[in-house]
């Protein structure tokens, strides 16, 4: 059985699943602005049940298949663990999973979509549980702020990047017991990645703590100068 090659950067199986939601954002958001709440709630929680039961069907077909790696195919990376719970948020609409989900997602997916790692292309089961789980929570996230209304404050900022440290605090934990590299915290993809520029091991870890605080706030702040302007506006009235 011949081996699919790995997606590379710039390539049509890389820029067309990210077109094809692009397009597929704009014409749902479109459909879905005119309804009524009831609607708009019940789209939203579509989303996260078609992305979380996407992944759950994926990992247990890879189970039935016999050939499961626990050391590597668990969804314990940020964005595979973000999906496969997402369904939560989307069915409970609950701000504090908002204020959460909000700069993990921007963050952390965003990059996965610029370089993605996929080790088997176009048309692996693997190639689309990546695209649907990395589209899939930006659209629903853009969803949230888009149709829902949902807006962070600057304390989500901090209680998200808290939060991210429990979780890598976690997947430390994970690793050393079971000899994995979940989160990429031991080594860094075998893909290209932003990791690339930030030294070796463990100083990309060090210097990727760092920087996520101000890029945290960087997402931030297009919701604080959208909110200043609000109030100014206001205020003139």
């Amino acid at each position: 059985m011949q081996l699919l090659a790995r997606v590379q950067f710039g390539s049509l199986e890389h820029l067309l699943p990210i077109i094809l939601a692009i397009v597929f954002c704009i014409v749902m958001f479109s459909y879905v602005k005119s309804k009524s709440e009831k609607t708009k709630s019940l789209v939203f929680k579509y989303l996260g049940i078609f992305v979380s039961g996407f992944i759950l069907v994926f990992h247990v077909y890879q189970i039935c298949l016999g050939d499961y790696n626990f050391k590597t195919d668990l969804p314990l990376f940020l964005c595979s663990f973000i999906a496969l719970f997402i369904w939560v948020f989307t069915l409970t609409q609950k701000y504090s999973l908002f204020e959460i989900l909000l700069f993990w997602i921007i963050a952390g997916t965003s990059q996965g979509v610029i370089t993605p790692d996929i080790a088997e292309g176009f048309p692996s089961f693997d190639y689309f549980r990546y695209w649907v789980v990395h589209l899939g929570l930006l659209t629903i996230i853009a969803y949230a702020i888009a149709i829902l209304k949902m807006r962070p404050t600057i304390k989500s900022v901090f209680k998200s990047f808290f939060m991210l440290q429990i979780y890598v605090v976690c997947m430390l934990v994970v690793n050393y017991s079971l000899g994995t590299n979940y989160s990429y915290l031991n080594s860094k993809p075998i893909s290209g990645s932003v990791l690339d520029y930030l030294g070796d091991w463990p100083y990309y870890i060090i210097i990727a703590q760092l920087i996520l605080l101000p890029l945290f706030l960087l997402i931030y702040f297009p919701f604080y100068l959208a909110k200043k302007k609000s109030l100014n506006t206001i205020e003139t009235l």
